[in-house]
């Protein structure tokens, strides 16, 4: 990988990198269909205290996906209304 200026048509700057939001977005629903199913095979299965384990988790996904979206949406009024959402 080549050091020099960032490519065009990137946003952000070394000293205001851009927000990683969007992948942190991706990643808790990636947490949150997991751990649902997760849960799921364990209470068939009859193991019901790691179910409800991953269901805690599942709702902690929930959770912060929420705190993500009102993050976004800050942001967005930060910067003008510029609309620079991957799912949105």
């Amino acid at each position: 990988m080549p050091i020099g200026p960032q490519p065009p048509g990137r946003r952000g700057t070394v000293e205001e990198p851009y927000s990683p939001l969007n992948l942190r977005l991706v990643l808790a629903a990636a947490g949150l269909v997991i751990c649902t199913v997760l849960s799921i095979f364990l209470f068939r299965a009859g193991w019901t205290v790691p179910g409800w384990l991953l269901a805690a988790w599942a709702v902690a996904a929930v959770a912060d996906m929420v705190v993500i979206q009102l993050r976004r949406r800050a942001r967005r009024r930060a910067e003008g209304g510029k609309d620079h959402s991957l799912f949105e």
